[in-house]
């Protein structure tokens, strides 16, 4: 079978009461997508070199959350919140009638995966976890500097968007390496155009500079910090659903701490799936989408086969060689650089 185009895709807002949903499904639009959802202050431009090594058969619709990438900011005064986000999954849900989703996240977006997962496990059908399994544990002293830095940056951030003050700009390959820096190099900066595309706007202060255009309070958001108990029953209500981590082996965010929830997901359940991507870093499906998707192809296959109505079916199967891809991936970040430069 083939592999899905980045070219093939169609934009989407989905109404909120904020305003909307900003997402583009990719491939097939006629069957249930797999709902992609990023990680905390990145966009959907973070799956695009995952989307076209993924089958042909299956579109994947990919959201940018509230505050991020092309959404909706939600209103002044409102703080964002994990567990709120987690109400994106049955409101994409509702807009386009599923009784059932198929999930697959990046970190914050893993996140949400686990919690919808184990509120709801019966609308779910697969999930894919990229370098992440729950919501963090922190000690008690280190989370109560964190809860009082974001109440106080969070009031800082509103008054400045409040007073219409623009944020700090800079020109794009300033942009790119504050890019990689906020992300400790997870996401480096040859890498950084696909995400730069979607959350930059023109400075109307400074020619030539650009500034990021997500909400700024995204940045100090409310944690859900859980009870190790809590997470071990949430895990529990997964039982046997089809669940796929993959952890990058330079990454923190799986380790020690998520070792008794991956136990409990993996206990007699013969459609649990881990693997380690040697070298990866937290954004290992961004610099290593080849590796992981060595992994999630024969997930996705084998959870979600094509049906016999599926349009990849019909007519001669496209093969695609490893050179065509990389030289659609090239293609895709030559039109981000150049949608960068038009800004």
């Amino acid at each position: 079978m083939g592999t899905l185009s980045l070219r093939d895709f169609k934009e989407v807002k989905i109404p909120a009461p904020w305003g909307h949903i900003a997402g583009r499904w990719y491939g097939n639009r006629q069957e249930r997508p797999i709902l992609a959802i990023h990680g905390w202050l990145d966009n959907l431009g973070t799956f695009d070199r995952l989307i076209s090594l993924l089958p042909d058969y299956i579109g994947v619709l990919c959201i940018d959350l509230p505050g991020h990438g092309r959404s909706s900011h939600i209103q002044p005064g409102m703080h964002y919140a994990v567990l709120d986000y987690v109400s994106i999954i049955p409101r994409v849900m509702k807009e386009y009638g599923w009784s059932k989703v198929s999930l697959m996240g990046h970190s914050l977006g893993g996140i949400m995966s686990f919690l919808y997962t184990s509120l709801a496990p019966d609308t779910v059908d697969m999930v894919i976890s990229l370098d992440i399994v729950v919501p963090g544990t922190p000690v008690p002293k280190r989370l109560i500097g964190i809860l009082a830095h974001n109440m106080e940056k969070h009031l800082v951030e509103e008054d400045r968007q409040g007073n219409l003050h623009e944020p700090p700009s800079y020109t794009l390959s300033q942009l790119t390496e504050v890019l990689a820096k906020g992300s400790s190099n997870s996401v480096t900066p040859d890498l950084a155009k696909h995400l730069l595309h979607r959350q930059v706007l023109k400075s109307r202060l400074y020619p030539d500079r650009y500034y990021f255009s997500r909400d700024g309070r995204v940045k100090f958001y409310n944690l859900t910090n859980m009870d190790p108990g809590l997470i071990e029953e949430m895990s529990k209500r997964i039982q046997r659903k089809p669940y796929l981590i993959i952890k990058g082996s330079d990454s923190r965010f799986v380790g020690v701490h998520t070792e008794k929830p991956i136990a409990i997901l993996r206990q007699n359940n013969p459609h649990f799936e881990f693997y380690e991507v040697k070298g990866g870093t937290h954004h290992v499906h961004l610099h290593a989408a080849e590796e992981c998707a060595r992994y999630i192809v024969p997930f996705i296959r084998h959870h979600r086969p094509p049906a016999l109505t599926s349009w990849s079916l019909t007519g001669k199967e496209l093969q695609l060689s490893t050179n065509e891809k990389r030289r659609e991936q090239e293609r895709v970040l030559e039109r981000s650089q150049n949608q960068l430069s038009k800004l």
